[in-house]
């Protein structure tokens, strides 16, 4: 079920003054979200309902995490779809955590005037062109404590009426738009606690492996997604979760176009793809804020690095290179076909690529 369908299913089975128990529609609803919705938000997201604990909420809700960023709605940023009380509509907002802020600033006014302020901290920083359009101020129509202060902490918002829903392929692309918008926002809240960040290292060949021969996904073990530490000989680099998502998305993706997706005895290699005797050597990166040109820059260097170390100096055949994204890389994709790579992107409805990929048959 997509979004618009799922939204417009809650909106007219919820009951307020129904149990959040098992076998209650909408709640049971809002319980499968995460995986109704697994293939339509954005890599390395994750969606959740809730219906309320212990009772039913006034105004129920689904939050859209980046688990990169935060997965504790109780705190941080997040993305959510919270419907009013009335159900006439439900907005989509970019949303700071309430819960936790109670014990210092209780949970009326003292509290939504500190997240009223905040909210307007992180608007300031966001770039201009992200968030016009979307400067709206939610309405819950609710007198709910909880309620009151999602208004106040709302950064940004669209509200959609229940009567006149947008077309699915239109919430997606507001959906997407709202995770670049979400990362930005990642940033500033950051730099407004005074947080630093830093780059990961570059990654090294490694020896040479053993020929092992592998049939449908028997090759690739997915990850379990959480974030881990990958240790390499004079080097650390931390992967994040939308790492192995995307990996794990795409090798599910290109097993069924009858591509061996392997990536078993294959490190510091994020995967290699075979058929038909032909090797495709993968690297795959998370675009970041809209701005593919880090990415980019990386991808070039791991992939020629590797092809190099890894498959020429130990005296293999010289694979195909494939850079794999988070999405769309706009104008790059011309520049990595010039470079001998092709390249493919996770799009709101499924996958797009350059054109030696789908002259490959990765892509239609």
């Amino acid at each position: 079920m997509g979004i618009r369908d799922l939204l417009l299913d809650v909106a007219g089975t919820y009951d307020a003054g129904a149990k959040n128990a098992n076998g209650v529609p909408a709640q049971d609803r809002l319980r499968a979200v995460g995986g109704e919705w697994a293939h339509i938000v954005p890599v390395g997201f994750e969606a959740e309902g809730n219906g309320g604990s212990g009772g039913a909420s006034k105004t129920p809700w689904i939050g859209v995490y980046d688990r990169d960023i935060n997965r504790d709605p109780k705190k941080g940023l997040y993305l959510a779809y919270i419907f009013a009380e009335d159900l006439n509509t439900v907005t989509l907002t970019l949303q700071q955590g309430v819960t936790s802020l109670a014990g210092e600033l209780g949970t009326g006014q003292k509290r939504r005037d500190y997240l009223e302020k905040r909210a307007q901290a992180l608007l300031a920083g966001l770039p201009d062109e992200l968030v016009d359009g979307w400067r709206v101020r939610p309405d819950f129509k609710s007198k709910v404590h909880r309620a009151r202060s999602y208004e106040s902490g709302s950064v940004v918002a669209r509200c959609y009426s229940t009567a006149s829903m947008p077309p699915e392929i239109n919430l997606r692309e507001d959906l997407w738009h709202m995770a670049e918008v979400l990362q930005h926002a990642a940033t500033v809240e950051k730099e407004l606690n005074g947080a630093k960040t830093s780059a990961g290292p570059e990654v090294k060949g490694s020896r040479k492996k053993p020929h092992v021969e592998f049939q449908g996904l028997d090759g690739f073990r997915p990850k379990d997604g959480s974030d881990y530490v990958a240790r390499i000989p004079k080097r650390t680099i931390i992967k994040l979760r939308s790492h192995e998502v995307l990996l794990d998305a795409f090798s599910h993706y290109v097993n069924e176009r009858d591509f061996v997706p392997i990536n078993k005895a294959t490190h510091p290699k994020d995967l290699v793809l075979r058929k038909d005797g032909i090797e495709w050597l993968v690297e795959a990166k998370t675009v970041k804020r809209g701005n593919p040109t880090k990415a980019v820059r990386e991808v070039v260097g791991q992939l020629f690095e590797y092809n190099h170390f890894l498959y020429e100096q130990e005296g293999h055949p010289k694979p195909h290179l494939l850079a794999l994204f988070t999405e769309d890389i706009g104008a790059y994709a011309a520049y990595l076909e010039g470079l001998g790579i092709a390249s493919i992107w996770k799009t709101v409805d499924g996958w797009a690529g350059s054109e030696s990929a789908a002259t490959w048959g990765f892509v239609d």
